[in-house]
């Protein structure tokens, strides 16, 4: 069975078009609830005997703001605060030491300064930059070979595209997620968005790499045919690497422990986006391209 993926390319285009314009427009209008690794502020763990039920309205009582707790396995709490004034930090652990349900010799106290935290968010801005140029120069380079019926660098750029289609809508994801539910955007987070940059331009080569093969073999063929034809001897591959990784995302995210429950969520929209722009998204683009330079 040969499946006509070409046909519904203009489909393929306003689905993705919706999605990234969504993703967008709840990142400019709610923003990111940057954890205290990228702003700054402090963080304080502790295990309870009872689970104190009564916790968020007694911090909010003593005048903490912008606060997220957590209780994680072991019967450990964990609670983020913004960076604040030392009399408010005294009064949060006195609290702590205080509390009837709190293991006094089991509280740690950790703090990160802003200055620390808006360099974390500049080398992160930096490490996302230096990624996308080298994946144009690396796409650009391993298919210089190929120059019908357009060059080798829209490859490098279809790949990008794809690749921020498949970042961007995660991030918007996280958007709603921090506004909605207070889930902040931690560096677990944006270690699973580079992984994602990494699976998501390792698809769409092979995808690309069976395009070039394929060219090779076929010269008098149309390129419609050709990528169509290469979608399709992909297509079982893409699909059992996606649904293999995706039984260990779901075992992470549900058996992993809450640490690690947004590192694998992100992971789990970013290979479905991958795996969706490998196949509908950037093979179509180059047909696309292809048709204009014809027209």
């Amino acid at each position: 069975m040969v499946i006509k993926f070409l046909k519904f390319s203009k489909l393929y285009f306003i689905f993705s078009g919706i999605l990234v314009f969504l993703s967008i427009l709840a990142i400019l209008i709610y923003g990111l609830n940057w954890g205290i690794d990228f702003v700054g502020g402090s963080m304080i763990q502790a295990k309870y005997t009872e689970e104190p039920v009564t916790l968020t309205q007694d911090l909010k009582d003593l005048g903490l703001e912008n606060f997220n707790v957590r209780f994680n396995q072991g019967n450990v709490i964990a609670l983020r605060m913004p960076d604040t004034d030392q009399a408010l930090k005294d009064t949060v652990n006195d609290y702590f030491y205080n509390s009837s349900v709190i293991e006094a010799d089991s509280i740690s106290f950790e703090s990160i300064s802003p200055i620390v935290g808006g360099e974390t968010k500049a080398k992160a801005l930096k490490a996302i930059i230096y990624s996308v140029l080298a994946i144009i120069l690396y796409v650009a380079f391993v298919f210089r070979k190929v120059s019908r019926p357009i060059r080798s660098w829209k490859y490098g750029i279809a790949t990008v595209i794809a690749l921020v289609h498949d970042v961007i809508i995660p991030i918007g994801i996280f958007a709603c997620l921090g506004h909605f539910y207070n889930i902040e955007f931690s560096i677990p987070i944006l270690t699973a968005l580079l992984t994602i940059f990494g699976y998501s331009v390792n698809d769409t080569v092979v995808v690309f790499d069976r395009i070039r093969e394929n060219l090779g073999k076929h010269h008098s063929h149309d390129f419609k045919e050709i990528v169509n034809e290469s979608l399709n001897q992909t297509l079982v591959r893409s699909l059992n690497t996606s649904l293999t990784t995706m039984v260990v995302l779901f075992a992470i995210y549900f058996f992993g422990g809450i640490s690690l429950n947004f590192f694998s969520l992100a992971l789990i929209i970013g290979v479905i986006a991958g795996t969706y722009s490998s196949m509908f998204l950037a093979s179509t683009l180059l047909v696309e391209w292809a048709d204009r330079k014809n027209a």
